[in-house]
């Protein structure tokens, strides 16, 4: 991945981690529906939240099937995803693949009407960070489900695709122009693009901006915005004043160098997070996200792409459960909260406002603080908070997060209630060796909130995620827990 060479080497970081030559132009807007949640809006209600909120079209991580029985016959156009651990298996027998998309889309489309429109094999499976991990089965999985769909008779309604991060093409110029696909990987990119094009299919690529600004904190704040005033980026006779437009055209220059002028490409996730980093914040995230709608609802593309691609914004919803391994911010990229509450407003289009999920039930209204007669400097309080955050997602503690101002006996009830919430309030969940009690009084912070979670067993909800047993990056959580205990025991 580049590191820096010039103004534009933002792109090579984006380390996260879904057509315009399909059609004419942009109709209505797309977005990603990630369910990886303690408590994940049911499906019913999420699919409404998109549809009062003008979105017709869909990307799902996985075949999740609550959401896509919900999505049924709502008019909503869907990108189903299949997770990398499943490529090596489909890589390796065509039979798996048939097998996988009977159950995962073609009993989909005829008993609920689902309209699956694509199948995204695999995420970002070309990540630096992945080394080689995914480099034999990507493509060879990708052959197998087109072979499957086309056994299924979908082969001309669902169509293939490959979300790709940003860093499978870099420039050596610092431009645009000088975009081509990264060289370890050339071969294989050409090979995949190729075999989309003879399919009718889309390239997809996710794009993110604010990943410049947590990577390289002298990178100019404005170039990250659709409407900044930074200085334009000059590359021949074309003027970049954003780095989502020189992003993009680096990529378009890629595929004209190899012969692939014309390929439709998708912008599979572009978005911005409200927490969990100093850049991450709710005016960013509004100034960003708005900008990006109004573009999608104009109809303006790139300059080397006038035509608009399909762009799915990231995310609808905040996703408790993520992986913190790329930041603490992964799990704050809903423009909704995790309930569907509105973060912040924005204009759709035409002058319509965000609209709320309706019909949420919650847990009793109540919350686990910190006891007033409990000391900071109680020897069971490190191991209490540090408990309660291995449980319970406490990203928002962080420095430059929401609830980073808090004073130390806020910062443990914060710890405490989190825990005491995604547990559902069960009996006996606020006893930290008598340092916290409850309190019917809402502790919460502007613009620190104490949450209340959703009550699970008032809606149909699909099976629950849960923090207990997950392994994805312990020794990262682990140094924020300390870090934080650290903080809230005066050792800073």
């Amino acid at each position: 991945m580049g590191r820096r060479q010039y103004l534009l080497c933002f792109f090579f970081l984006c380390l996260i981690s879904s057509d315009q030559g399909l059609v004419k132009g942009v109709v209505g807007l797309a977005c990603n529906w990630g369910t990886q949640s303690t408590h994940p809006l049911p499906a019913n209600i999420a699919v409404k939240l998109l549809k009062e909120n003008g979105f017709n079209k869909v990307k799902l991580f996985e075949a999740d099937p609550a959401a896509l029985k919900a999505l049924g016959k709502s008019g909503i156009q869907v990108m189903v995803g299949i997770p990398n651990e499943f490529l090596a298996p489909l890589a390796s027998s065509v039979q798996v693949a048939i097998n996988w998309v009977q159950q995962n889309v073609s009993s989909y489309i005829s008993r609920y009407g689902t309209d699956i429109r694509y199948v995204a094999v695999g995420n970002e499976p070309f990540l630096q960070t992945f080394k080689d991990t995914f480099l034999n089965t990507t493509f060879p999985a990708l052959q197998n489900i087109q072979a499957a769909l086309i056994k299924a008779g979908l082969g001309r309604q669902v169509k293939v695709t490959v979300p790709l991060n940003a860093d499978v093409y870099q420039t050596d110029s610092g431009l645009p122009s000088g975009g081509n696909f990264r060289s370890d990987i050339h071969g294989l990119m050409i090979s995949i693009i190729k075999f989309l094009s003879d399919n009718n299919a889309p390239l997809t690529i996710n794009i993110y901006p604010f990943l410049s600004l947590y990577a390289d904190p002298h990178f100019p704040v404005d170039y990250a915005f659709f409407n900044g005033t930074s200085a334009p980026v000059v590359d021949g006779s074309i003027s970049y004043t954003n780095v989502f437009e020189a992003n993009f055209d680096t990529l378009i220059s890629a595929l004209e160098k190899n012969g692939f002028s014309s390929m439709p490409v998708i912008v599979g996730e572009v978005g911005w997070p409200t927490d969990g980093d100093r850049n991450a914040n709710m005016d960013y995230a509004r100034r960003f996200n708005q900008a990006l709608v109004d573009r999608i609802n104009q109809g303006q593309g790139t300059p080397k792409r006038k035509t608009p691609p399909d762009i799915y914004l990231f995310a609808l919803t905040d996703e408790d459960a993520k992986s913190v391994r790329p930041g603490n911010f992964e799990r704050h990229w809903g423009i909704f909260y995790y309930d569907g509450a509105i973060k912040y407003q924005m204009d759709m289009g035409n002058g319509k406002p965000l609209v709320p999920a309706k019909g949420v039930r919650y847990l009793a209204r109540q919350w686990c603080v910190m006891s007033p007669e409990a000391s900071i400097s109680d020897p069971n309080l490190p191991n209490s908070i540090a408990y309660a955050c291995s449980y319970a997602d406490c990203t928002s503690l962080g420095y430059g997060s929401s609830c980073g101002t808090l004073d130390a006996r806020s910062n443990a009830s914060y710890a405490f209630n989190m825990y005491y919430q995604t547990v559902d309030q069960r009996n006996g969940a606020c006893s930290f060796s008598n340092l916290s009690t409850l309190t019917k009084v809402d502790p919460s912070q502007n613009p620190c909130r104490f949450e209340i979670m959703m009550d699970l067993g008032k809606h149909e909800t699909p099976p629950r995620r849960s923090f207990a047993g997950r392994k994805e990056n312990p020794a990262a959580m682990m140094a924020f827990i300390s870090a934080l205990i650290l903080i809230i025991c005066g050792a800073y």
